[in-house]
């Protein structure tokens, strides 16, 4: 005697095999209509019995050795295998936990993509249960009034909706204890991220370093919204215009970075062995009188002269000068910024980058000593202009030219 299960697949299967045959083009708009709805629904409904299925067959896995009847169904199907989990997971959820759910799943009352959002929102909502101080009959009446909420408003919404409204369940439920819960959940999720947050820095021989962080949320929007304060305004296709280029909006926000860590104050940082926000460079003294040349940093790196000089504008700098035969000349002091007043001071003179043609305003752009302070170049009015990022590297490059137009404007050109 053949099980009606059995019998039942395959007369679908019969009727599929008389459905393939037909040419659907030639159908009226509302026909299609209502073929694509009933071909959805009976999709869904059969995605949901496999689901059942799969929840009560361990025992064919156990048969052929396998892990589990979703690695079996995957290997003997040729299927994949994530999507086998996925069933396999929802159909122990609606077996063991939510029977309510996997009634209207295989009624059809509730697709497959809803019931894996309902279900997890469920089972999101089902570990918060140490979280509140109620009897385990009154949160498993709680837990009932959210499932049955969920698949009654599957009827109006999709995934993407059930998934808000999931997180937020418990408002609907029992608001005496949504906040409790909330503050409880936020509270762990806050103590997780912080014990994953991580940093590492990577050398990768070429100039660069990659940096690859994980950091709290609250964190991470911080530091987005402070890297957003050195860029200028964004396209709406997230690229930016500067200076007749166009320029990514990851590679600004990669520049801003470097902006940001130039801009920190270095009397508000922690100090470590006396001051751990010096920069300790050696360079000759031919380097950093003309600019040409390289630098060598405490860490062994190298960098040209003319961005030594330019660092000395906007971060703590101490050049130990060589002479030639490499004796110390001078160990310097600490390069002199320019104060938040003569930065106002200057903007409000300045108003945007003074290299000729360029826009960007004056909030975005850095101070940049006209006479190197340190060739004895005074912090002083007189002595600052203010330059944007791009500007105030190419002022330090050797492959450009400069020189200042009657207006205080700096005209570049590169070196032929």
């Amino acid at each position: 005697m053949v099980h009606p299960l059995l019998a039942g697949a395959a007369s679908i299967e019969d009727v599929l095999d008389k459905l393939v045959d037909l040419e659907p083009v030639f159908l009226p708009v509302t026909e299609k209509r209502e073929a694509l709805m009933a071909l959805a629904r009976l999709s869904s409904r059969v995605e949901a019995l496999q689901a059942k299925l799969i929840a009560c067959a361990e025992d064919v896995a156990d048969a052929e050795g396998h892990r589990d009847v979703a690695g079996w169904l995957a290997h003997r199907t040729h299927a994949s295998g994530v999507a086998a989990r996925r069933a396999q997971r929802l159909g122990v959820a609606c077996d063991r936990r939510w029977q309510r759910l996997g009634g209207a799943l295989l009624a059809g009352q509730v697709n497959v993509d809803q019931g894996h959002v309902i279900a997890g929102a469920l089972d999101d909502l089902a570990s918060a249960a140490a979280l509140v101080e109620i009897g385990a009959e009154e949160w498993g009446h709680v837990l009932a009034l959210a499932e049955a909420h969920l698949v009654e408003q599957a009827a109006h919404f999709g995934p993407r909706e059930l998934r808000r409204l999931g997180e937020r369940i418990l408002e609907v439920v029992a608001p005496e204890l949504a906040e409790q819960v909330e503050a409880d959940q936020l509270a762990d999720a806050e103590r997780r991220a912080r014990r994953r947050t991580s940093l590492r820095i990577q050398h990768l021989g070429d100039g660069t370093a990659l940096i690859r962080a994980r950091l709290p949320e609250a964190v991470a929007l911080r530091l987005k919204t402070s890297l957003e304060a050195f860029t200028s305004p964004r396209r709406a296709d997230g690229r930016c215009a500067r200076d007749g280029e166009t320029v990514p909006y990851e590679r600004r926000m990669g520049e801003a970075f470097c902006s940001l860590l130039e801009a920190l104050d270095p009397a508000r940082l922690p100090l470590h062995g006396g001051d751990a926000t010096t920069m300790m460079i050696t360079m000759d003294l031919e380097a950093l009188t003309t600019g040409l040349g390289t630098a060598t940093l405490a860490d062994g790196s190298r960098i040209t002269a003319g961005e030594a000089r330019r660092m000395a504008c906007t971060a703590n700098l101490v050049p130990a000068v060589l002479g030639t035969r490499s004796v110390p000349l001078d160990l310097g002091h600490t390069a002199r910024l320019f104060t938040p007043a003569q930065r106002k001071a200057l903007a409000l003179r300045d108003r945007e980058c003074r290299a000729d043609g360029c826009s960007i305003p004056a909030t975005w752009c850095e101070a940049h000593h006209l006479q190197p302070w340190l060739l004895g170049g005074r912090t002083d009015l007189a002595n600052g202009v203010l330059l944007c990022s791009r500007h105030h590297h190419l002022v330090h490059d050797d492959r450009y030219l400069h020189d200042r137009l009657p207006n205080g404007d700096i005209r570049f050109a590169r070196r032929s």
